[in-house]
């Protein structure tokens, strides 16, 4: 049986809240599977509001054509 793989997660802020800016494609790719799918909050360790900040950012960066839609 394989062990899940976490990702890391990205820069935290001082009251310990994490930071997702959607200018920063090359950080919210890390979130991506190689098809350009978000990655479940099994396997990336994030909270539920994290895990929906992180939505917000990659859906703002595919509108801005910085992320693909699918590959």
């Amino acid at each position: 049986m394989q062990k899940k793989q976490r990702v890391e997660k990205p820069v935290v802020k001082s009251d310990g809240s994490h930071v997702f800016d959607y200018k920063d494609a090359a950080s919210l790719t890390h979130y991506l599977t190689e098809r350009g799918r978000i990655i479940p909050r099994s396997r990336s360790g994030l909270t539920a509001k994290e895990q929906r900040a992180l939505a917000q950012a990659v859906k703002r960066a595919r509108i801005l054509a910085l992320l693909p839609f699918a590959n």
